[in-house]
């Protein structure tokens, strides 16, 4: 049987006043460990938990106190419907509720991907406990999918095409029933070598990731939740409920960021050749109309490819620009997790992060 929690990390739950939390954690220790380092905080993103984080929770100086969370539905943490008009809030709470439960007041977060983006809305909501930010190939501040530009205008009024209903359903099938197969290109292990990471990285803890995936709650009010129908090609709208539509754009944006009165540093690193988190995406609806996958598509002018990274790169330029601290930091020959697949390169920028702003 695969050992999913690593020697080094303590595994509990937690009753907040909000849920009963899973919590990973590295305590401070070893040669040169003290009680007065920094605490740092780390955010998985969809379909995945805490278990993603070890290596990296690992490898951090010994005086570094390491927290991963589990997310509402996800890992060892209860499963409670999320309310997707909410954005990312539900769970944004959630960890202020945990962080406080465990009574820490203030924190370096780390958030992946959708975590990224419940980071972000932590930031805006709960700024005090926040020392600094890391995003890891993070959700475009103004959501995933239905935008267009620099600035995130929304194509429709109803973010046709984003939601729950892009889900495949193969997969969410295969997420409910366990699926540790290799065989058919939907199964969660085959959407974790072809996405997660670039191919054909591979590691000795690949198992442990898919048991990570396997975790996720599937349902309405879970992954990948309701949708409706819409007039709007391709047909779909995201519905209130579920893990997919929180990131809509109606729901979910955080580009009130840069009017923050206090602007902790912000660390953005993500992969050159990351398959979700792109212009370029193929988990975008658009961009797959584009390229023909999606028969119908309605043209560039309708309906064109969100520029992710653009997105970002202009929030956190304005950001820059109204006083805060951004850099960010590209990982060639890198897909969507940086922190797996160049390990020493994504915990040394960490610790520089850590290091300059430790308070």
């Amino acid at each position: 049987m695969t050992q999913l929690v690593r020697d080094g990390i303590v595994a509990r739950t937690i009753d907040t006043p909000r849920l009963r939390t899973g919590v990973l954690e590295r305590p401070v220790g070893g040669d040169g460990g003290s009680n007065d380092g920094p605490t740092v905080v780390f955010v998985h993103g969809n379909v995945s938990s805490a278990l993603f984080w070890q290596p990296t929770m690992l490898d951090l100086p010994a005086d570094v106190r390491a927290l991963a969370l589990d997310l509402r539905g996800f890992g060892s943490s209860e499963t409670l419907p999320v309310d997707a008009t909410r954005g990312l809030r539900d769970y944004a709470d959630d960890v202020a509720a945990a962080l406080d439960t465990l009574g820490v007041t203030r924190a370096h977060l780390v958030g992946w991907s959708m975590g990224a983006g419940v980071v972000l809305q932590l930031l805006l909501d709960h700024p005090d406990v926040v020392a600094s930010v890391t995003l890891v190939s993070p959700v475009s501040p103004y959501g995933f999918g239905g935008t267009a530009g620099a600035d995130g205008r929304r194509l429709t009024d109803d973010d046709a095409g984003t939601g729950a209903g892009g889900a495949n359903p193969d997969f969410v099938a295969r997420l409910a029933a366990g699926d540790e197969s290799t065989g058919e290109q939907t199964s969660p292990r085959s959407v974790y070598r072809t996405a997660y990471v670039k191919p054909p990285f591979a590691s000795d803890l690949d198992d442990v990731w898919v048991a990570s995936m396997l975790t996720t709650a599937t349902g309405d009010g879970n992954y990948p939740g309701t949708a409706t129908t819409s007039g709007n090609w391709p047909g779909f709208a995201p519905g209130e409920l579920g893990v997919l539509n929180t990131m809509a754009p109606r729901y979910f944006n955080v580009s009130a960021i840069v009017d923050l009165p206090a602007k902790p540093p912000i660390l953005w690193v993500h992969g050159a050749d990351d398959a979700i988190v792109s212009d370029t995406s193929f988990f975008d609806i658009n961009f797959l109309g584009q390229l023909g996958v999606i028969p119908g598509w309605p043209g560039a002018e309708v309906a064109p490819p969100q520029p992710m990274i653009a997105q970002t790169r202009a929030v956190l330029d304005a950001y820059r620009q109204a006083g805060g601290e951004a850099t960010e930091v590209v990982f060639e020959e890198c897909g969507h997790s940086p922190h797996l697949e160049h390990p020493e390169r994504f915990v040394t920028a960490l610790v520089e992060q850590l290091r300059s702003t430790h308070a």
